[in-house]
């Protein structure tokens, strides 16, 4: 049996500038978000395998100074864990906790049923997996098949589609590739909701361009309906009409390794301009309405968003930056945020992440705070 291990240790501290004004969180009443926020975080990768049989596990320690939003002052936890048997050439069977994502997009992923939010707009994330088995099937390197049975949503729940309770779900996933194309297929079914499907793809132009797509069709569970009609209620559908959401998007590498790309999503699930200022007309009626709107948000507010991304070589070795802008074409919100890595050694690194909200208390993305900052150290061992 062959063992490997790895490890990332974090140590960083984070800084909001709230809103004084907030609609959906009054005098930071409801969210109770810190100023202020100092985590130390270690991240393992822990492994062990025979010709048949592998064991991955990726367990997380995290102390926090300031927990907020029901999160513990100290947490540890396995994000992702999984046994894997090798059945023969092409089968595996694998039961565990693992990150079943999928889709190239840089913003959100409209094709992902658990998410939506990737977390490539925030590099620090830490996606945390899903628990199910799952039977695979590869008989080469351009086909691949999945069919997965979850037993529980991981260990903090996943909204990708707002599903909130996974347990029971079946999912089968597809996916093939050719010389300059490649594609995918999901279909999961959720007790309680409709049908998901998604669908995504890409196609390598040249060696400088990059075209592709994400596309789904599905139901909200919790899903908060905002009437254009302010005079109207909130109301809560446990199960939403289904919508469609879609992304296009193109990647162009500059000769220097730097890559711009570009993206545009529309959200059938989001509000209208209308439905959202209803929605906020609401939230500003009372501290009921407005923690009703904030605890029932969803991921997106709006419908249609466009996502600017501009990112060094990943290939440099001296260190990692990434620029994005947001913009929101429902309300004209706009969002920039930056993120940045500079080695200090082959195992050191200084990062920091920031973001700017431009809007209102009455927009998507600025409803909350104005600005936030986090700097931090990154060491990789051993």
């Amino acid at each position: 049996m062959s063992t490997a291990w790895d490890a990332t240790l974090y140590a960083h501290g984070t800084a909001l500038d709230l809103r004084g004004d907030s609609v959906l969180n009054p005098g930071n009443a409801l969210a109770r978000l810190p100023g202020h926020t100092s985590v130390a975080e270690a991240r393992f990768n822990l492994k062990a395998e025979t010709d048949s049989l592998r064991l991955t596990l990726r367990p997380l320690l995290i102390a926090r100074s300031h927990p907020a939003g029901g999160q513990p002052g100290q947490e540890a936890y396995i994000s992702q864990g999984q046994v894997r048997w090798r059945l023969g050439e092409a089968w595996s069977l694998a039961a565990g906790r693992e990150v079943l994502n999928w889709g190239p997009a840089q913003f959100r992923s409209p094709s992902s049923p658990f998410y939506f939010d990737n977390g490539r707009s925030t590099p620090l994330a830490e996606l945390s997996g899903v628990d199910d088995v799952k039977l695979s099937w590869t008989p080469d390197t351009d086909h691949s098949l999945a069919l997965a049975y979850l037993v529980g949503d991981g260990h903090d729940g996943h909204d990708g589609h707002d599903t909130r309770d996974l347990q029971g779900s079946g999912v089968l996933y597809g996916e093939q590739r050719g010389e300059d194309w490649a594609a995918g297929l999901a279909l999961v079914k959720t007790p309680g909701q409709g049908l998901f499907a998604g669908l995504h793809g890409r196609y390598t132009y040249s060696d400088a361009l990059l075209f592709y797509a994400e596309a789904a069709s599905s139901t909200r569970a919790d899903a908060l309906v905002s009437p254009s009609d302010a005079s109207q209620p909130f109301r809560l559908e446990a199960r939403s009409p289904r919508r469609s959401t879609l992304l296009l998007g193109t990647a162009y590498t500059l000769e220097n390794g730097q890559t711009l790309n570009l993206e545009w999503l529309h959200d059938g699930h989001g509000y209208s301009a209308r439905q959202m200022d209803a929605y906020f007309d609401r939230a500003a009626a009372s501290p009921a309405l407005a923690g009703l709107a904030l605890g029932y948000a969803l991921p997106l507010l709006g419908r249609d968003y466009l996502h600017l991304v501009w990112q060094s070589n990943l290939m440099d070795t001296g260190g990692y930056w990434r620029l994005m802008l947001t913009r929101s074409l429902t309300d004209q919100d706009t969002e920039l945020a930056g993120y940045g890595e500079y080695a200090l050694s082959d195992q050191a690194s200084l990062f920091g992440q920031g973001a700017l909200n431009l809007g209102t208390a009455r927009q998507s993305l600025s409803g909350l705070y104005r600005s936030s900052v986090t700097i931090g150290l990154k060491l990789a061992l051993p």
